[in-house]
């Protein structure tokens, strides 16, 4: 094993904040990276990436690949300090709450190496000066480049790189598969449901846009609507010791598609008691219906869920996967029916009140028997995701502090 030696990161790479601009640069031209476009990716997903003008950008707010970014400032605290490595030679800039990090020297140091050393909880108490992570709002360029990393030869540093990237790589190779199934799927509900390419369509009139047998009904007579509670957040002892689960909206991130509910967040029962939260059988379909409105999440466990969200539990099993491919598909719909001075909200009375197409019982059996193999088989993935990112956050430190020696 190498001597590890130790540096202030001010004086191996180089700091410098993002750009700034008003809304009117939101247009077609170089793609940029903003605190939302974080989470916890390693790498930017650049499909995902808004763009702006290319005019408000100079030549030195364009990243290279190997920079690092990391979120400079946010309401959210937990999401400040939070990092992604550029890992292609595109044309991509950053916003002016975000610091890129450029290691001067990329024969001594690599910028792999330090993407995950970064990621480490060791750094982030660094970083933001507490045990747990960030807590504070803003991370200045001076914070950053004060911070010390101990690091082994360059050699070491891309064993490491190499070891943690083949877990990641087995990582985007599954998120892959799950978008495949989720398209299968959606594609699935538009063919049968959309166009009307129905097993039987063929054999089966069309009356006024809708085939003959089919019923219109209203939300509420095909599932039943919950809403959330509210234990109040100042009573901690409700969520200390927890055992039941408890889902907010930031469990649901994915825009426009379907989110494989896990939560980490825990209500205990004398909390659930002390709040109008029920308990919603597994398979529960939930809906955001607070500021973000319209985003879905199901899961395979019992959930409680907090008051931004009507959850859906159809009355027939079979109606499932018909009811939550339908609702998905009529976001824009269900938006415009939200409404609030202060934020967007659509009410369980309005949404009960929604008319839907239902099929007849053999054509909503049968889509049932067809999709819901895909959600389970993206439940298998989504597992195997879990299991490699947890393998990779406990190899992660032990790599990062010499703990384990790397055979070169």
């Amino acid at each position: 094993m190498s001597e590890w030696k130790r540096y202030k990161l001010s004086d191996i790479a180089s700091l410098s904040n993002g750009i700034n601009f008003d809304k009117s640069a939101y247009t077609s031209g170089v793609k940029l990276i903003g605190v939302a476009d974080f989470k916890d990716r390693i790498y930017p997903d650049y499909n995902s990436l808004q763009e702006v003008d290319s005019k408000v950008v100079r030549k030195c707010d364009y990243l290279e690949r190997g920079d690092v970014v990391f979120v400079r400032s946010n309401g959210n605290k937990e999401l400040v300090g939070r990092c992604m490595m550029i890992d292609q030679d595109i044309p991509v800039t950053y916003s002016g709450f975000c610091i890129k990090l450029r290691l001067m020297d990329k024969s001594f140091f690599e910028p792999i190496f330090f993407n995950y050393l970064f990621r480490t909880r060791q750094f982030r108490k660094a970083m933001t000066g507490t045990a747990v992570g960030a807590n504070i709002q803003n991370l200045s360029q001076s914070r950053l480049g004060n911070c010390e990393v101990c690091v082994p030869n360059i050699e070491e540093q891309r064993e490491i790189a190499t070891i943690l990237s083949r877990y990641d790589s087995l990582i985007e190779n599954y998120q892959k598969q799950i978008k495949l199934l989720e398209e299968a799927a959606q594609r699935l509900y538009k063919e049968w449901f959309v166009d009307l390419h129905f097993p039987g369509h063929e054999k089966t009139k069309i009356v006024d846009g809708v085939p003959e047998g089919w019923e219109k009904k209203k939300i509420s007579e095909v599932c039943e609507t919950i809403g959330g509670g509210t234990p109040s957040t100042k009573n901690i002892e409700y969520y200390e010791g927890g055992t039941i689960s408890w889902v907010t909206p930031t469990d649901i991130t994915r825009k426009n598609s379907l989110c494989l509910l896990s939560t980490e967040k825990k209500i205990t029962k004398e909390g659930l008691i002390h709040s109008s939260a029920k308990m919603l059988p597994s398979e529960t379909i939930l809906m955001t219906s607070r500021a973000s409105v319209g985003y879905f999440g199901i899961c395979d466990f019992e959930v409680c869920t907090n008051q931004g969200f009507i959850s859906c539990v159809p009355f027939e099993k079979d109606f499932q996967m018909y009811l939550l491919y339908n609702l998905m598909n009529r976001v824009e719909e269900i938006r415009i029916k939200a409404g609030g001075s202060t934020y967007l909200e659509i009410s369980k009375s309005v949404f009960r009140n929604f008319d839907i197409i239902c099929p007849t019982q053999n054509v909503i059996k049968e889509f049932q028997g067809k999709a819901h193999p895909l959600l389970e088989r993206t439940r298998i993935i989504a597992k195997q995701i879990r299991l490699l990112t947890e393998a990779r956050d406990r190899l992660l430190p032990k790599l990062m502090s010499g703990e384990i020696e790397c055979k070169q």
